[in-house]
């Protein structure tokens, strides 16, 4: 299932995307997509309606983020050797992990903005694993039993605040309109292996970023249940899992984000998202 939430921000109503492209409301038969919906089973109810009996909601309706109400938004860095490489890093002997603020998430179509201060805001497109059953310490080969699904992440990057300025990451990481998600979520019976997927992003039509989820260092079984060990891991929860190479941070002489710019990013099987990038203005 291709799992979405689409219309005006802050007023979202849950759709499914049908086997012909369609939008589909689901707003008669669920409340909304978030952490409620995954412990309660009713995904499976989902799976049972007759889609061509749902309304069929307009393609030009805004897409919202595919998850609400979201408790932990657990990212991954340097996950990919390769991206590892270009920044100057070397490859963690274990998976190293920040947060990202909440607040950062917006949907994936809509506007990017730069903060007023930045001078290296930095894209990175990412896989999403969103949570569907409590993690608390599970072994790898149960890790999948605890996703409900895949999405697509943008996981912007304020290069001078996550690196030059003392701290943790966090304060790159969180800025508003800093986490793009995106259009659907796809559970997990149509993605068989989350480790074959092709991952790219497009800036002002340039292809900068062209990589295969085979290369990230640490797979997804392995990222959920390394994270259960430390926190437990909540229905609606998110983790970013890692970015390939191609990131603005990587080029000679580095590459960021300007006002005017246009991001498109996608995931294979999981959809495309695009961002028209502004810098805020109060």
């Amino acid at each position: 299932m291709k799992l979405m939430r689409v219309g005006a921000v802050g007023k979202e109503k849950p759709a499914i995307l049908d086997s012909e492209g369609k939008i589909r409301d689901l707003s008669a038969h669920i409340a909304d997509i978030d952490g409620d919906l995954f412990s309660s089973g009713n995904v499976k109810k989902i799976a049972e309606l007759n889609l061509s009996t749902l309304p069929i909601v307009d393609d030009s309706v805004r897409k919202g983020p595919v998850v609400t109400k979201v408790g932990k938004f657990i990212c991954v860095g340097l996950n990919y050797a390769d991206h590892a490489a270009e920044s100057g890093m070397e490859v963690p002997s274990e998976p190293v992990l920040f947060m990202k603020a909440t607040s950062s998430i917006i949907g994936p179509n809509d506007t990017v903005e730069i903060p007023p201060t930045s001078t290296k805001s930095d894209w990175e497109v990412e896989l999403g694993v969103v949570i569907g059953k409590e993690a608390k310490y599970v072994a790898e080969a149960d890790a999948v039993d605890h996703i409900a699904g895949y999405c697509v992440i943008n996981d912007l990057s304020e290069r001078e605040f996550q690196i030059e300025k003392e701290g943790q990451w966090c304060k790159g990481k969180g800025c508003d309109t800093f986490g793009p998600i995106g259009p659907y979520l796809v559970t997990t019976d149509e993605i068989t292996d989350p480790s074959e997927l092709d991952i790219w992003l497009e800036l002002n039509g340039e292809r900068v970023q062209d990589g295969n989820t085979r290369t990230m260092v640490y797979k997804v079984p392995f990222l959920v249940s390394y994270i259960s060990q430390f926190m437990s891991l909540q229905p609606g929860d998110i983790i970013s899992t890692g970015t390939p190479p191609g990131v603005g941070l990587g080029f000679t002489p580095p590459k960021y984000l300007k006002e005017g710019d246009v991001m498109k990013l996608g995931i294979s099987g999981l959809g495309e998202q695009q961002q028209n990038v502004e810098r805020y203005k109060a």
